[in-house]
């Protein structure tokens, strides 16, 4: 927690950032439920968010799994179709027709093509390519949990 500011801090965080750029929507409220036991950490539990549109979304951390299980997951549930992506490498779908699941994808969590953005932005006096207001709503709102 001191370095990088524990999990939730240091990587929850980025799960946030995402469900907030998917719902395209302010966060109205973040709720945290953390699992009770005897590690310090408090690496386990679930954040519950709601989005100005009515959107919701769940992130589940947990830590107390088998290390076999995909590490990461993210289902969207709209308009009648879902999307499932397992460990940013496979992707299924139903409700979309034309959707090519072939899962042709290496994993990329798009870390080097944001810190590229990033710089590109800086230099050629660009917007941010996520914008500022939406970074510290989104820090506040973590902020706020931990306060």
């Amino acid at each position: 927690p001191i370095r990088g500011g524990g999990r939730l801090i240091g990587e929850a965080c980025h799960f946030v950032d995402l469900l907030r750029y998917l719902a395209n929507s302010q966060i109205v409220d973040l709720k945290i439920n953390t699992l009770q036991s005897n590690n310090s950490k408090n690496d386990t539990f679930t954040l519950q968010i709601s989005f100005t549109d009515g959107s919701i979304g769940t992130i589940n951390y947990f830590s107390n799994g088998n290390k076999y299980y995909p590490k990461e997951r993210i289902e969207v549930f709209c308009e009648e179709k879902i999307i499932r992506v397992e460990n940013f490498r496979k992707i299924k779908t139903w409700g979309m027709k034309n959707f090519n699941a072939s899962n042709p994808f290496s994993q990329n969590k798009g870390q080097i093509i944001c810190a590229k953005r990033f710089i590109d932005a800086i230099e050629n006096g660009d917007d941010s390519p996520i914008p500022f207001n939406e970074i510290i709503e989104v820090q506040e709102s973590i902020l706020n949990l931990i306060e």
